[in-house]
């Protein structure tokens, strides 16, 4: 199974004066049946992908790396991490 990396970013209104919205939370997805660079439907946890951002990072494609990006490890899912370390 392919997975990819999804942002969940705040809400347009709480990025004040047009700034860049901030990672709220990292999740993981599988890959779109046929795909290898769309995420599924829902998270490992369960959520909606509808409007994450997908980032095009692949854990399996960086083994012994976690499967999120070092600089979002405060914000990365704990129910995804679980499901993606069994």
């Amino acid at each position: 199974m392919t997975e990819i990396v999804v942002y969940e970013l705040d809400r347009p209104a709480a990025a004040p004066g047009g700034a860049q919205r901030r990672v709220r939370r990292v999740h993981v997805a599988p890959a779109a049946p046929g795909s290898h660079t769309v995420a599924g439907p829902r998270t490992l946890c369960g959520k909606d992908t509808f409007a994450m951002e997908t980032t095009g990072r692949r854990p399996s494609e960086h083994p012994g790396e976690p499967w999120y990006p070092t600089e979002h490890a405060s914000v990365a899912c704990p129910d995804c991490d679980a499901v993606m370390e069994v």
